[in-house]
C-alpha cells in the first residue's frame, strides 16, 4: 500500500527518470513525521512524546523550537520521563521550577543538523571515539557508536540510546532517545 509520502517520492523518481528511491521519515509515536514541518509541528503528533511536549510548553520553548534552527534534538520518550524518580516530572512542570526545566530541556538540543551518520563519522575520526557536543544550555553531551547503535551521554555519564534516528524536520533533525539526559 502506498502512503502519500511514498507515492510522492515514487512520482518524483518517475518524473526525474531515475530508479532512485527516496527515504521517507520514519513514523514516531504512531504518527507520520513530515520533513516540511518544524520540530514542534511534528512532535505534537507523536503519542510517545506527550510528556516532552508538555514540558516544552511549560518551559516556554515552543517558539524557540519552531524557529529557523537548524537544531538537533535528542527527544526522550514518555517512558524515559516515567523512569525518573517518582514526582520528578510533576515537580519540574511547576511554574516555580521553569528555569530548571528549561535547562534540562535545552540540554537535549544542539545547534546544527547532525544526522546519525554524521555522528558516526565524527566519532570514528575522534581520538577518543566520542563526538563532543555543546548543547543550547551550555552543557556537554558526548555521542559514541557501539556496534551500529549511537549512544548519547550526559555530563553525569548516563547513556541514552538513539532508538529512532534521522527524523528530518524543516528546522533540523530529531533523534528519539530512551533516556532523559541531565546536566550536572
Amino acid at each position: 500500500m502506498f502512503t502519500p509520502r511514498k507515492t510522492a517520492a515514487t512520482l518524483l523518481a518517475l518524473v526525474l527518470g531515475t530508479t532512485a528511491t527516496f527515504a521517507a521519515n520514519p513514523d514516531v509515536g504512531g504518527a507520520p513525521m513530515f520533513s516540511d514541518k518544524n520540530i514542534i509541528e511534528n512532535a505534537v503528533n507523536s503519542a510517545d512524546h506527550t510528556t516532552l511536549v508538555a514540558a516544552v510548553k511549560a518551559a516556554g520553548l515552543v517558539d524557540a523550537l519552531m524557529g529557523d534552527g537548524p537544531f538537533t534534538v535528542f527527544a526522550p520518550v514518555n517512558d524515559a520521563f516515567a523512569a525518573l524518580p517518582a514526582g520528578t516530572v510533576e515537580t519540574l512542570l511547576e511554574p516555580a521550577n521553569k528555569d530548571m526545566l528549561t535547562k534540562i530541556l535545552t540540554a537535549h538540543v544542539v545547534a546544527g543538523d547532525l544526522s546519525a551518520q554524521a555522528l558516526k563519522s565524527q566519532a570514528a575520526k575522534s581520538s577518543d571515539g566520542f563526538v563532543h557536543l555543546e548543547t543550547l544550555s551550555g552543557d556537554a553531551l558526548s555521542a559514541q557508536v557501539r556496534g551500529n547503535q549511537v549512544f548519547v551521554f550526559d555530563e553525569n555519564g548516563n547513556a541514552a540510546k538513539i532508538t529512532i534516528a534521522d527524523v528530518n524536520q524543516s528546522n533540523g533533525v530529531i533523534h528519539v532517545v530512551n533516556k532523559v539526559l541531565l546536566p550536572k
